[in-house]
This record gives C-alpha cells, structure tokens and sequence, in this order.
C-alpha cells in the first residue's frame, strides 16, 4: 500500500489566479455530446467536457463508466456514433491516430507498448518526429540532411532521457524495465514528438511508491516547464489529487458531475457510483 502523501493546499490568492488563467485560456480539447454504440448496447451516451490549454485534467469513474471508450475515440482508435471532438478548434472527430499525432495529440496505455528488445535510447529515437531517413529518396539524395535530423533524434532523445532520470538505463533494453521505468519511458517517447495534448491511461498502474512519486514529479514538470496539456484516466485518488485541477467523474457512460477533487469526492452521487460499483 501506498504511504499518503501531503500536498499543501493552493492559497485562495492562487486558486483566483489560476481560475483567471482559465477564463483566457484556449481549449486545448472539446468533447460534445460523444456517443458511441456497440449493436444495441450503449456504451458512452452523450458525454461532453472541455480541457482547458495547459492544464492537467482527470477523467474518472467506476469499471464500466465508459473512459477507455471515451479515450479511445479521442485518440482515434474507436469512430464515435455521433458526437464532435475538437483540437485546437480543429475539428478531429474520427481522425486516424496517425493524422492525430501530426496534429500533436498523443496516447500512452495502462500497459506499456515499448519496444522490448531495443534499447532504452533506441525506443526514443524510433518516436522521434519528421524522420527524413523514413523516405528511401532522402535516404538515396539527401544524405546530409538524413545524418543531421538523425543526429539531431539522438541529442533529444538524450535530452528526454536526462530530463527524466534514465541516462544510466540508455543502453538497457526496453523489455527489462520494472513497470515504473517504462511508464516513465512512454512519458519520454512523448517528448520526442511535437506533442500538444497527451492521454495518459492509468500512469500509475503497476508501478511502485517511489517511481511513482517520481511519475507524478515528471508529468507536473513537463506541464509547467515545457507546457504539456494532460487529460489522464486514473483511479489512483492519490495521483489525481496530486496533479489534476480539474475533474470529470463518468458513471454508466454520462458526466455524473465535474469539479475539483475536493468537490467531487465529497458528492453523494460520486459515493454512490463508487459504492454501487465497485471502487477498482
């Protein structure tokens, strides 16, 4: 079990500035009446939120709420029924995740997709953006231009790897990780990319006290630092609590209630969904 943690509480003059920052700020994600059926079961049934630019976002709810469905549609691995979905006012609504990861809209899983029998480095590179050797042309005709975007890959991958404390474990393969250090390794093949928005499915599953600290260490720093936009599933109470300002709770694939963690947890109806359902 998880020791708690103590986070102090922002002071009124904070809360007023960042409620100030969030009435001027752009919506980085827009969710409108989402549904998605499956034959004659409905499993996400008129959802609709909004993630402010900047902010770090928390999308609960029991087993059966409908967040992986509502993620995957996002993310483009599921077409909804109806619904719109909006990036940047782009309209993304059944985008391809290829098209959605030009765009910068990028998705980690609950279980790690790491490429196991390459190196900790090499898993980076191969996330890496705008890769010219990809094309055989600029591989036969641009030689110098290949080396120098390859080159380039390879400093930020170091980077990433700096940022997040793994250059010792650069030469490790991926597949001998603990679950800690590979979630921290999906946070660093975001960073290789021109990410705007990252959906993050359950960082925390699977992964130790003390990584996890440092999980939640990195996901704070890459929103303040580098400005990361976050919407993360998680039914880890303690990790939402920690980084997330804003919060949607689902309940058989509707918005049972938004808020703050403060808010929401203290809701009858949030008790309810949780009681009646199981907390998983």
């Amino acid at each position: 079990r998880r020791p708690p943690r103590s986070t102090p509480k922002p002071s009124s003059a904070a809360s007023d500035v960042y409620k100030r920052q969030v009435l001027v700020s752009k919506l980085a994600l827009k969710v409108q009446n989402l549904v998605k059926n499956y034959g004659g079961l409905q499993a996400v049934r008129g959802i609709s939120f909004e993630v402010p630019e900047g902010e770090i976002f928390g999308l609960i709810g029991p087993n059966g709420a409908g967040k992986t469905t509502t993620f995957n549609m996002i993310a483009g691995s599921e077409n909804p029924t109806s619904g719109k979905i909006t990036l940047y006012d782009s309209d993304i609504t059944g985008f391809s995740t290829h098209k959605l990861y030009e765009l910068g809209l990028i998705r980690t899983f609950q279980l790690s997709h790491e490429y196991k029998k390459m190196t900790v480095l090499e898993n980076l590179m191969v996330a890496g953006s705008n890769q010219l050797g990809e094309n055989i042309f600029n591989a036969l005709f641009s030689g110098k231009k290949v080396q120098k975007r390859e080159r380039e890959v390879v400093e930020k991958a170091l980077e990433s790897l700096d940022f997040l404390g793994l250059t010792a474990l650069k030469s490790e393969l991926a597949g001998n990780l603990s679950g800690g250090q590979k979630k921290l390794l999906e946070l660093g093949r975001t960073m290789m990319t021109n990410a705007t928005l990252v959906l993050l499915d359950e960082p925390g599953a699977g992964v130790n006290p003390t990584l996890m600290l440092k999980i939640i260490e990195m996901i704070r720093r890459l929103n303040q630092e580098r400005g990361y936009t976050f919407c993360i599933i998680e039914h880890d109470m303690d990790l939402v609590a920690d980084l997330c300002q804003k919060i949607v709770v689902l309940s058989e694939g509707q918005v049972l209630t938004e808020g703050t963690m403060s808010e929401v947890r203290d809701d009858e109806r949030v008790i309810q969904a949780y009681f009646g359902a199981g907390v998983d």
